[in-house]
């Protein structure tokens, strides 16, 4: 019997992701500003690939699932991107050749 002041957790099973860690070369200026973007949207860099990466699955996989991010302006261009790249129109940029 449990105790009076106790109560019982019902505790359910969830799937055990665990998450490894991955590194990456980006030019200095595109790190930087993932890191500012990252910290205005009260997130983490790894956060933001991750929801880059599981889109692009998505996508990939015809997935209908919603885009969960903060920014909807950041998951229109990330939509618009990755159209781009599908359809070979990509020509590939640095950060400071962008936003000169």
């Amino acid at each position: 019997m449990p105790e009076p002041n106790k109560k019982k957790v019902n505790l359910k099973r969830v799937k055990n992701m665990t998450k490894n860690k991955l590194n990456i070369t980006l030019d200095e200026d595109l790190i930087e500003f993932s890191k500012l973007y990252a910290n205005e949207q009260r997130t983490t860099v790894s956060e933001l690939i991750s929801q880059f990466l599981l889109n692009l699955k998505r996508t990939k996989s015809q997935d209908p699932t919603e885009i969960i991010i903060s920014d909807p302006q950041f998951s229109d261009s990330l939509l618009e991107t990755i159209s781009r790249i599908k359809e070979g129109k990509e020509k590939w940029l640095s950060y400071k050749e962008v936003f000169k």
